[in-house]
């Protein structure tokens, strides 16, 4: 009887302790330090932390809807531009991160703006939402630009990984001045993205963790996982959407970029980064990157003059084969 009683105790205490791992590694991950962050960045050689120090910037702030305070860089390189771009970074860092794509825009005549996601860098909050309140909060971005540049700004949006998806969401709500989205490595749903990692993990039954961290999620956080879900908002968007995504990405898998760009309408753009794990496909292939996401941006935004840099034309490989047979 104590046999089958510690059993059933070790049961409970077992799944409690899976639970709230889970909880704590999708909404309350701790997030890496502007160290750490940099030093990705420079040992792939994309940037470096001594470029950023010396470029000239403000600290800016906003409240969210929900009242928290929010953290945002703004570089204004081109103040006779109306041209705005924010940048979103991914889940566990911050503005420090998007510093890689800051030359990139700025060579395109953008003016920008790297936020702090809440619960992330310099910005207030206690638990991640995955674009269902963070949505939100890039309105409130795009409303703070647009009262400093003007009501006839242009302003586009990209985000990494939790920000792709934040940006995907956001496309849904858009104001009339944001014209297109990039979205890096996104994910297509929050369900089917819970459901892939358990199953990464080998926890089984999925079924019932899902179930138990999904009530942990709105009970603590104040949403479900059900109400994520990028590949409707794209649905719901008529935003020019470049899709962004490396092949070898087991975090977040390729298909979701594939899946979204197959489900969205008007114009869009995939581009498949062969050898890239999760959010560094900027990393693995900056020139055809810088590339492709300008070629995009200029098509978007065509009657107007945006720099683009010219190059040879690739050789097909099989990747960009499936991008050709997908547009």
């Amino acid at each position: 009887m104590y046999q089958v009683a510690f059993f059933i105790l070790s049961l409970i205490l077992l799944i409690e302790g899976v639970v709230s791992f889970a909880f704590k590694q999708m909404i309350r991950m701790k997030v890496r330090s502007e160290d750490y962050l940099f030093s990705l960045l420079e040992k792939s050689g994309v940037y470096h932390r001594s470029e950023f120090k010396k470029l000239p910037k403000e600290d800016v702030w906003i409240k969210s809807r929900d009242g928290l305070k929010l953290h945002g860089v703004m570089i204004e390189k081109n103040p006779s531009s109306k041209r705005w771009m924010i940048i979103v970074h991914g889940y566990t860092a911050s503005h420090f991160i998007s510093t890689q794509y800051i030359q990139m825009f700025q060579d395109s005549g953008f003016n920008l703006l790297l936020v702090d996601q809440r619960r992330h860098g310099m910005s207030e909050g206690v638990y991640t939402t995955f674009g269902y309140k963070e949505k939100y909060d890039i309105d409130e971005w795009v409303q703070f630009i647009t009262e400093r540049a003007g009501k006839d700004c242009i302003i586009g949006l990209h985000g990494q990984s939790f920000g792709g998806g934040t940006v995907l969401e956001y496309g849904a709500i858009a104001a009339s001045n944001v014209k297109f989205i990039i979205a890096d490595c996104p994910y297509s749903d929050l369900t089917e993205l819970m459901r892939y990692q358990i199953r990464r993990v080998r926890l089984y039954p999925v079924s019932c963790f899902y179930y138990l961290v999904n009530r942990r999620v709105l009970k603590k956080a104040g949403f479900r996982l059900e109400q994520v879900s990028p590949m409707k908002a794209v649905q719901l968007s008529d935003l020019p959407t470049l899709f962004i995504h490396g092949t070898e990405d087991r975090f977040v898998p390729t298909k979701m970029s594939v899946d979204l760009f197959k489900a969205k309408k008007g114009l869009k753009r995939l581009i498949l980064i062969e050898g890239a794990v999760h959010a560094n496909a900027y990393m693995v292939n900056p020139e055809l990157y810088r590339m492709e996401t300008l070629r995009f941006i200029d098509e978007v935004l065509e009657t107007e003059a945006i720099p683009i840099y010219s190059s040879p034309a690739p050789r097909l490989s099989p990747v960009e084969q499936l991008q050709t047979q997908l547009s």
